[in-house]
């Protein structure tokens, strides 16, 4: 059986072992690797001799530790390195190998081959040639070309570090003393440059970290390894300087608690030399061991410790009660008045200790410590504040006006005292500048009050000005109507009724003496200066004009002062009737027309409002800040001096001028010899009055508000400059309205002379005995003087009180209406050939007047009137010249047509004898066809 052999089957699955898929596993060995993010922060929390251990692991872990931005930043942690310098240094050597390169260029055309870092290589001969540029030593000297001084090469080193030596090494005591300054200066000789900012960090860790090290380690402060190594107190704060310097670029795990063990040691020696520093300051050694000391905590942190012990000892901060007590400001003469010497004093003193102590302070600080300026900030806040704002407090609370002027005098007397102010030696420019800023930290929280206070108590003060005035108006009129009413019996008053009336109808004009041709006030731009700068007025000849007495207008008083008192009138005897007590009060209201506002209202105004603007604009001085708030409020205080004075006072005595004269009558009055409209006049004065407000007004605006610079005139949108303009149209409209309304009162007036001064035989001699006469009167009539008087008199008291512009709509108005009174009294009258003469000679009269006004157009239409009295003078036999004058409409000028030059021929005493004859020749009436 067992010889027996199986056929092979064929065609079936060939059987595998069972070893055959293991070996046909691969095995793949594969080592993990971490995120280059994640081992870069790792390396960051290393130490920095485990990180040169940590390189050594392979060649990606030794180009991660030496990357250069590593120690870059490890170098700006301690403040060592200016990224302006190594561009600087890195641009210059990268200039350098250009320049070399192309050096090596040309010189491989010329001469032999020159090999790798600028190495020569040997030619045919066997000779070399030297190295032109070497990069890594000319990195390492470039600092020679800055000024530094040059320094050898550095050999490559492996890590950085190899070049530290922390061998105990038998040295000379003067090689150990000279490494331990060195040490010293470490920082000194780092040098921002780029690819060897490890080489620099190794510097500053081998001479530092042994120290910090065992800084952090010792048990006892005393026995600190930098206090073994040096003795003198500054070589130990300059090192303790550097250790802590050094410490702020430690990331390793657990720096918090050796930074803090580090401040420690540091606190304990900075109050050790505070004491010594405390105890030769109360012994005022100056220059002995208030400077050593002074001189170590400077080299420890920059002396601010010892800074504010000084501070807080001097005599000025200690002792600041004794300079001045500011209550003694108050109440010196009178209560609520402030004294502006004790204020002046306590700044005086305070100036005199500041400079006592800033020699002091140069004498014991270097010049690389900035005293002066915590000094002059614990001057501001400790002594100036402290005593200002005892002082403003206190003079708010008794009075305004003295907690206004407290705070503007002492400003100001602040301002002059931080020039005062000696600055040391090491100080600089910036001292000026934090004086100002602490000038200005002192009023700050004073500022906003005192402007918001400023404006209030000016308008308190104005307001209650006007009010005043009107109450002393008001009070004056109600006792001038019950003296006038007090003797009035009304029935003897009915019962003469009929014979009061015929009398006051029959009544002339009331006339007043003559007044100056010209306003002692208008255009005088001197006189409104002096009013506004208080200045001295001189009286003015008596010869070259005559003054009106006015109730309320400016005059001089012994020619040195403007007078503020009324001048006592004797009043007259009271009325007995309630007509005539009427008329009285009528008469009355319009002579105080003058009186219906006040020249020392406005002048007290624009005092009191100076002063107010004159206080706050010492804030300009204080800086931009201040300035602009400043200056904001002086505009909103001259804005509500032209509000005050213009709503409150002068448009209500304009308006109630206006009334007055719309109920003027020229029959109530009493006959004098001279001439004038009452109301008119007292009126033109009244606006001679307004027009000198309004140039003190100029003067002022000019003076203290564009002058000063507190507004910009330029700026049509500056609030001060639109209310001005607001002001100016306010008091040109109500002199318009005034004047319109006088120019009416004048030509009823007039229109009253014609009626009652025009004698009906003065154009027609002889109508009233019915006989011509031979002899004929040549010259302008009586009425017609008069009048000529009475309109050049009002229309020559503007001049010079107003504007051209003003001036001239005035007298065209005047002359317009007078024009229009003239032509309807002609068509009154009755005019003979004979009379015609003095018709003619009157309205010469009247030309001869309008020439004066030197106005061509109004001229024009006088010429035409003189023009058409020549149609009087033909003779009635020459009715056909008569109509052909009065058909010529050329010789009129256009002013008058044929139909109204008819109407005036009308007023012909012989027209009914030549009317046919004078139409037939004009119109052909009563002519036949033939």
């Amino acid at each position: 059986m067992s010889a027996v052999k199986r056929a092979t089957v064929t065609g079936g699955q060939a059987k595998k072992s069972v070893l055959a898929p293991l070996r046909e596993t691969q095995i793949v060995s594969s080592k993990p690797h971490l995120p280059a993010e994640i081992l870069s922060n790792i390396l960051d929390c290393l130490p920095v001799p485990d990180m040169l251990r940590f390189a050594r692991v392979s060649k990606r872990m030794r180009e991660m530790v030496y990357d250069d931005t590593r120690w870059v930043q490890r170098l700006q942690l301690m403040g060592c390195w200016n990224e302006t310098e190594a561009r600087r240094r890195a641009e210059a050597a990268r200039r350098k190998r250009s320049e070399t390169l192309q050096k090596l260029q040309r010189s491989e055309a010329k001469g032999p081959r020159i090999g790798a870092n600028g190495t020569a290589t040997p030619d045919q001969d066997g000779r070399s040639s030297a190295t032109f540029f070497d990069a890594t030593a000319e990195d390492l000297g470039s600092g020679h070309a800055n000024g530094e001084p040059p320094k050898t090469a550095v050999i490559e080193l492996d890590d950085g570090f190899d070049a530290i030596d922390l061998t105990h090494k038998a040295r000379s005591v003067s090689s150990k003393s000279q490494d331990n300054n060195s040490k010293l200066n470490v920082f000194t000789t780092v040098r921002s440059l780029r690819g060897f900012a490890r080489q620099q960090y190794g510097k500053i860790h081998g001479a530092l970290a042994p120290f910090y090290v065992d800084a952090v380690q010792c048990e006892n402060h005393t026995q600190a390894a930098v206090f073994r190594t040096y003795r003198d107190p500054e070589q130990q704060a300059q090192m303790l300087c550097n250790i802590t310097k050094f410490s702020q670029c430690d990331m390793s795990l657990g720096w918090q608690e050796r930074i803090e063990k580090l401040d420690s040691l540091v606190g304990a020696f900075e109050q050790a030399v505070s004491r010594e520093f405390e105890q030769a300051l109360d012994a005022e050694d100056v220059v002995g061991k208030m400077k050593k000391y002074a001189h170590v905590l400077a080299s420890l942190n920059g002396g601010h410790k010892a800074v504010e012990t000084f501070i807080q000892r001097s005599s000025i901060v200690s002792s600041r009660y004794r300079l001045g007590n500011p209550l003694d400001c108050l109440n010196q003469k009178a209560s609520g008045t402030f004294s502006a010497e004790q204020s002046h004093s306590f700044f005086s003193r305070v100036s005199t200790a500041f400079n006592d102590q800033v020699g002091i302070l140069d004498q014991v600080f270097p010049t690389s410590v900035n005293t002066i300026v915590p000094f002059v900030q614990h001057l501001g806040k400790q002594v100036i504040a402290e005593y200002l704002s005892t002082l403003f407090d206190e003079a708010h609370r008794t009075s305004i006006e003295a907690y206004l002027r407290a705070v503007s005098s002492t400003c100001e007397q602040c301002l002059e005292m931080a020039k005062s102010l000696r600055p040391t030696s090491s100080s600089g420019d910036e001292f000026y500048q934090t004086v100002d800023e602490v000038m200005g930290n002192v009023f700050e929280p004073h500022a906003d009050l005192y402007l918001k206070e400023e404006l209030e108590f000016f308008k308190d003060k104005s307001t209650a000005e006007v009010s005043n005035w009107e109450k002393q108006l008001s009070e004056q009129d109600a006792s001038m109507q019950s003296m006038f009413m007090s003797n009035v019996n009304r029935q003897a008053d009915k019962r003469d009724f009929l014979r009061s009336f015929k009398k006051v109808v029959m009544m002339p004009v009331n006339v007043l003496p003559t007044f100056p041709m010209s306003s002692p006030f208008g255009g005088k731009s001197a006189t409104a200066k002096a009013l506004v700068n208080g200045e001295a007025l001189v009286a003015p000849d008596a010869t070259s004009f005559q003054t009106p007495t006015r109730a309320s207008s400016p005059g001089a008083v012994d020619g040195t002062t403007l007078s503020m008192n009324r001048p006592a009138t004797p009043l007259p005897e009271p009325p007995t009737t309630e007509l005539a007590a009427k008329t009285a009060i009528m008469n009355s209201r319009l002579e105080g027309i003058r009186s219906l506002f006040s020249i020392e209202i406005a002048l007290n105004l624009v005092h009191l409002a100076k002063s107010s603007i004159e206080r706050a604009a010492v804030f300009m001085k204080m800086g931009e800040s201040f300035a602009k708030d400043a200056r904001a409020q002086c505009e909103l205080i001259f804005i509500a001096l032209l509000q005050t004075l213009g709503s409150r006072h002068i448009k209500d005595g304009f308006d109630q001028a206006v009334n007055h004269l719309s109920h003027y009558n020229p029959r109530d009055g009493e006959n004098t010899k001279q001439f004038g409209v009452t109301p008119l006049v007292t009126f033109l004065e009244l606006v001679n009055v307004g027009d000198l407000i309004q140039q003190m007004l100029d003067v002022f605006y000019s003076q203290e508000m564009a002058a000063t610079r507190l507004t910009d005139r330029d700026d049509f949108l500056n609030p001060a400059a639109k209310e001005k303009k607001r002001f100016e149209q306010m008091l040109d409209e109500r002199v318009a309205a005034g004047l319109n309304k006088g120019i009416e009162v004048l030509i009823i007036e007039v229109e009253y002379v014609f009626a009652t001064a025009q004698n009906s035989e003065d154009y027609n001699p002889g109508m009233s005995s019915g006989v011509s006469l031979d002899v004929i009167d040549i010259g302008p009539s009586k009425a017609a003087e008069q009048i000529v008087d009475i309109v050049s008199s009002h229309t020559k008291l503007l001049v010079g009180s107003t504007d051209k512009n003003m001036l001239d709509v005035f007298n065209q108005e005047v002359g317009m209406r007078l024009f229009t009174a003239l032509c309807k009294h002609l068509k009154r009258q009755r005019v003979s050939v004979n009379g015609a003469i003095r018709l003619i000679s009157d309205m010469n009269l009247y030309f001869t007047y309008i020439q004066t006004l030197k106005n061509q157009d109004l001229l024009q239409f006088f010429k035409a009137l003189r023009e058409l009295s020549q149609i009087y003078l033909v003779d009635s036999s020459d009715a056909k010249e008569l109509a052909t004058i009065i058909a010529d409409a050329d010789r009129f000028y256009g002013i008058f047509r044929a139909e109204e030059v008819y109407q005036f021929a009308e007023r012909r005493a012989d027209w009914y004898q030549i009317k046919s004859k004078v139409e037939r020749a004009m119109y052909g009436i009563g002519c036949s066809i033939m």
